[in-house]
């Protein structure tokens, strides 16, 4: 971190304004070359977190454009290094220019997600707030970004927090009474012990309880449409997207593909996956399709499975019924209900509880299918702590948890202490994967803190 990077912070396209960011040692320098403030001081003695009136200019002293200039120092910078931000007109070409004109000035090109990269390795934040930025950047609906806030906040890694300081506090002490006996340390006991492991337990347990919700929040839900040839699959997809993304014509096996699509609808983001209708067929093209609609059956959360209501049940539908129960949740759209009923749900009602009438053609009945998703994946009260979000994070807590159940069994097994807390030892290192930490450093660093002050 001993050079100075810089790069266009918003996005490249033509907005009303576009800010350039530079971080490092020489930020300070490279400022001055590239900005001239209105006051005509140095960037050195510029007030900080200030907004600064001035013009952008080449190395040449060409003027760029009349902007604004931010200075940072490292406490209450983004990098943990002095920054600074050129606030100009969002003209791409005016953003390249003055990016141009620091690369002249002695910076470079930041990395991708090297601001980041840098505030983490500054302990501005841990690895579970850098990947709350992607996940704020890329957040497709409000619910999502406000966990990624809560995220960044340090809402997900105080709860990480206070089991790994729970097990710090349990382990240091066990080594600080065996390291040095001659400070008088009492070791935990046992009873101390079962009760930080049962509180740690309870904890991973909540956080690991989360990923569902997490995934399904940052992803949407896997969703695919299945019934059989002009059933009404495609007018589905299309009713709910709200244009015409698929081909609907009254000739059966008109979709031979997969569609994917995302929509907002009953209060989920769903990942739409319009399938081939499901049926034996000779044309090897249309084969491909129904075995790519089977292998996005599999892979669903959701099945939307859709029967023409103005046809009786043929016994066709029970490849489709039966590919449809892999889910975790099933709804059975009887469509065409704007058309004379003659489907008869008797037979199908007792095995599958929700059903739901419709329209994709008029739209009837689309309000009642999107009440029922909410109420197959209701939207819970907004917690003060945040969801799990990605695997990596589920993968860490999942081992710490293990951990933790091994170290239980072999205290509850009458193991003597050192044994126990290998296992929390390990616990504290999937935690410190989890969010950048070193449990060795932190066990030397607690020993001597704790237990050995001014000894």
């Amino acid at each position: 971190m001993t050079d100075t990077i810089a790069a266009i912070a918003t996005a490249r396209t033509p907005a009303a304004i576009g800010i350039v960011r530079i971080s490092g040692p020489e930020t300070l320098s490279v400022a001055d070359r590239v900005f001239r403030a209105k006051n005509g001081k140095p960037a050195a003695d510029q007030a900080t977190r200030r907004m600064l009136y001035g013009q952008m200019r080449t190395a040449e002293g060409t003027v760029i454009d009349d902007g604004l200039c931010v200075l940072f120092p490292p406490q209450s910078s983004y990098t943990g290094q002095w920054s600074a931000e050129l606030h100009c007109h969002g003209s791409p070409v005016v953003l390249d220019e003055v990016l141009r004109s620091t690369f002249a000035a002695g910076a470079r090109q930041a990395r991708g997600g090297e601001f980041t990269k840098r505030a983490f390795l500054s302990g501005r934040m841990d690895l579970i707030q850098a990947e709350a930025v992607a996940d704020l950047i890329d957040a497709e609906t409000a619910e999502s970004a406000q966990n990624a806030a809560l995220q960044l906040s340090g809402a997900l890694s105080r709860g990480v927090e206070r089991v790994y300081g729970d097990l710090m506090d349990i382990t240091s002490r066990f080594y600080a009474a065996v390291d040095y006996p001659d400070e008088d340390i009492e070791p935990p006991e046992h009873r101390q012990i079962a009760d930080t492991l049962t509180g740690c337990r309870r904890e991973l347990q909540r956080l690991l309880d989360t990923f569902r919700r997490g995934r399904i929040l940052k992803r949407g839900i896997p969703t695919v449409l299945l019934g059989l040839p002009n059933a009404g699959k495609s007018s589905l997809l299309n009713a709910l997207l709200g244009y015409d993304r698929a081909i609907v014509t009254e000739v059966a096996g008109t979709t031979r593909d997969t569609l994917e699509e995302k929509v907002r609808f009953g209060g989920q983001l769903l990942r739409l996956c319009d399938t081939a209708g499901i049926r034996e067929t000779g044309d090897s093209v249309e084969k491909l399709g129904v075995d790519r609609a089977v292998a996005a059956a599999e892979q669903a959360g959701l099945s939307l499975v859709v029967l023409d209501g103005s046809q009786s049940l043929t016994g066709g539908e029970e490849a489709v019924l039966t590919l449809a129960e892999k889910a975790e949740h099933t709804i059975i759209i009887i469509n065409k209900n704007d058309l004379p009923r003659r489907l008869d749900t008797g037979a199908i009602q007792g095995r599958f509880p929700n059903i739901c009438a419709l329209s994709a053609r008029t739209g009837e009945g689309l309000e009642e299918l999107g009440a029922l998703i909410q109420r197959l994946y209701p939207t819970p009260h907004r917690e003060t702590g945040a969801l799990l979000t990605n695997s990596r994070q589920a993968e860490a807590v999942s081992r710490a948890l293990q951990a933790v159940d091994r170290a239980a069994a072999a205290l509850d097994g009458g193991l003597t202490p050192d044994a126990v807390l290998t296992d929390a030892e390990e616990a504290l290192a999937a935690l410190g994967e989890l969010t950048g930490k070193s449990i060795r450093e932190d066990l030397v660093a607690t020993i001597f803190s704790r237990f050995c002050v001014g000894k």
